[in-house]
């Protein structure tokens, strides 16, 4: 392998440094009255999109490896992309040819898994239940479930995680009805299928980035201690109850709870000698309950009894520190990524952004390796993020960000940075419309305080995005129609990312019509951005990736 960057005859590349904003969340919807991007007040972000200059990127489906056009893109495999300029098979999937071919279940995971099973073990399944496809994939569940009692386990429980996130926010009736008829289907088999506890996604279980690590304590107390606030009968009793008692609440916010039965004992809490599979394929919400079944020396929070199990995660969440030990599927191999091309010719580079998105910056870019590169010439900065309900604080820690990026840029050390902004996705995700437009506005105040840094370092400034969420807040029917609730007729709000395009923004004062944006190639992808930032940084692209979107002139 030739690592070598080699100087573009074509463009001697920015004087000052090419710096990438990822403004997380934030596509191009319809303009409409949920379209958050287009309710805010941006006049710098307005005044960026010159003739030239600007022009759209595919950030879904297949354009980022997932298996259709209707599967939303996230920020996982975004930064992928971003980060490597190719597009690998992802997520759903890699999973669903998996399972598919058979290759899940020969591998030695599931070996162990059965193991268990056949030695009166019982198996457990926590995931998150629905078919958003972003974290998880009911399909995959139902299909493991499925194989899991046709070879022989007898006693099978699920721990559901709500999701109302990646799909509509009240829609986990449909997965739950989805998912007792199976679990019916098996117990007529002779198989004791249950549920046996669960919680929203955003109260249970699924932290990430230690960012409140009291989410998995809750799940943990639910899956392993059978211990919760709420105990129910049943799943479909669980959230019809917990909606009754909590007035107008989505499903990713829905209490933890546990099921018992007639002696009001939990019916399943996990056991010596269980398995325990989780069946997210996502890592960044999957690496801290992986660490509370695994790790010897584990202070977040109390377990009490860590039962001997064999835990098996769906995927390695980590490939350098080994999350979890063991795993049904093998990741997807993303080399040559951006950030090793520059470490190895010693190019400096700068990944920033808040806790919420650091790993996407730095793990997800290169590829889903942990650590740096080279020391010398890479600085990974994060700023912690708040604990704090997002629509309550939309400005989140945008400035703070801001304020760094902007003392390292004038430090002089960084040729390249790339800097993620939370705010669009983490306060689309609650809902709150008039909270995501502040915190659209908030981005671009950023962008003015980046803009005139970097003109005035003769720089190059990018700006893009993951994937969409802020621009569309509320459900769309096929027509393009905004859905409304049947009772009320109030429009739907939608938590999820979208199917939209994402903004790609090239400022650069120095340009003099050098180049611009190529009109063509509509297909053109978030991965098409690793040539483009190298041909920025005047280098020669290197081989077998997406082409830069740039035409310079002859």
């Amino acid at each position: 392998m030739d690592w070598t960057l080699k100087s573009s005859d074509r463009f001697k590349g920015a004087k000052g440094p090419v710096v990438l904003v990822i403004l997380d969340g934030v596509g191009e919807g319809l303009g409409d009255e949920g379209d958050a991007v287009q309710l805010a007040h941006t006049p710098t972000f307005d005044a960026l999109r010159l003739p030239g200059m600007v022009r759209s990127l595919r950030a879904h489906g297949t354009s980022v490896g997932l298996p259709s056009n209707g599967d939303m893109g996230n920020s996982e495999v975004g930064h992928n992309a971003l980060g490597c300029g190719r597009i690998h098979d992802q997520g759903a999937s890699l999973v669903g040819k998996a399972i598919a071919s058979g290759t899940l279940y020969q591998s030695d995971a599931w070996k162990g898994v059965m193991q268990r099973a056949g030695q009166g073990g019982s198996v457990h399944f926590i995931a998150l239940l629905s078919d958003g496809g972003v974290h998880s994939h009911i399909d995959h569940l139902v299909a493991t479930l499925r194989q899991a009692a046709s070879t022989g386990a007898k006693a099978l429980y699920m721990h559901a995680l709500l999701d109302g996130r990646d799909v509509p926010p009240t829609s986990a009736m449909q997965y739950v009805e989805q998912l007792e008829g199976v679990l019916s289907e098996l117990r007529d088999a002779g198989v004791d299928a249950r549920v046996a506890s669960g919680g929203g996604r955003m109260s249970t279980t699924m932290d990430r980035y230690e960012a409140e690590w009291g989410m998995v304590e809750r799940g943990w107390n639910a899956h392993v201690n059978g211990k919760a606030s709420h105990r129910f009968a049943s799943i479909g009793s669980a959230v019809e109850g917990l909606r009754a008692q909590s007035d107008g609440i989505g499903d990713q916010d829905l209490p933890t709870f546990v099921i018992v039965g007639e002696d009001g004992d939990a019916v399943a809490p996990i056991k010596d000698g269980d398995a325990v599979v989780l069946m997210n394929f996502r890592g960044d919400r999957a690496l801290e309950i992986c660490q509370a079944f695994e790790s010897d020396d584990f202070g977040a929070f109390d377990r009490g009894r860590r039962p001997d199990v064999f835990f098996a995660g769906l995927m390695e969440y980590d490939g350098d520190l080994h999350i979890p030990r063991s795993f049904l599927i093998e990741p997807p191999t993303i080399e040559e990524t951006m950030g090793e091309f520059l470490a190895r010719n010693q190019v400096s580079q700068l990944a920033i952004s808040e806790t919420q998105k650091y790993g996407h910056v730095t793990y997800f870019w290169n590829g889903n390796r942990s650590g740096k590169f080279d020391d010398r010439s890479e600085t990974y900065i994060e700023i912690p993020s708040d604990v704090v309900p997002f629509e309550q604080h939309p400005w989140m820690k945008a400035a703070e960000i801001t304020d760094t990026l902007i003392a390292e840029l004038r430090g002089g050390k960084h040729r390249f940075a790339r800097v993620n902004y939370a705010n669009g996705d983490m306060v689309g995700h609650t809902g709150d419309l008039r909270a995501t437009v502040m915190a659209v506005q908030v981005l671009d105040m950023q962008l003015a305080r980046l803009q005139k840094v970097v003109d005035e370092l003769d720089g190059i400034l990018l700006i893009t995005a993951d994937h969409g969420n802020a621009d569309e807040m509320l459900q769309h029917g096929k027509d393009g129609s905004i859905v409304c609730e049947g009772a009320s007729g109030a429009p739907m709000v939608k938590t999820s990312h979208t199917l939209n395009a994402v903004p790609l923004i090239i400022h650069d004062p120095n340009c003099r019509g050098q180049y611009q944006l190529a009109a063509g190639n509509p297909d053109a992808g978030i991965a098409n951005l690793m040539a483009t930032c190298i041909d920025l940084l005047g280098y020669v692209v290197p081989a077998d990736i997406q082409p830069s979107l740039l035409s310079f002139k002859s």
